[in-house]
């Protein structure tokens, strides 16, 4: 019994594929935009998932005495 061949060329991910058809679609400008604001998106939501925390911790800090 033999093993199975291995490949040459590795199978283009998920991500890869998306990103060639994008090309397809949009122009380097507007693939550009799209990624700009994803980018903006996602540090939005890393800003309010860390402005949550700093809620939380200032919420179970007792109050100083005076």
């Amino acid at each position: 019994m033999q093993a199975a061949p291995v490949r040459a060329t590795a199978i283009p991910s998920f991500t890869t594929a998306l990103r060639a058809v994008e090309s397809l679609l949009m122009s380097g400008g507007q693939r550009t935009a799209r990624r700009n604001a994803w980018t903006s998106v996602l540090e939005d939501r890393r800003r309010a998932k860390d402005r949550v925390e700093a809620e939380r911790v200032l919420d179970q800090t007792p109050a100083p005495r005076l």
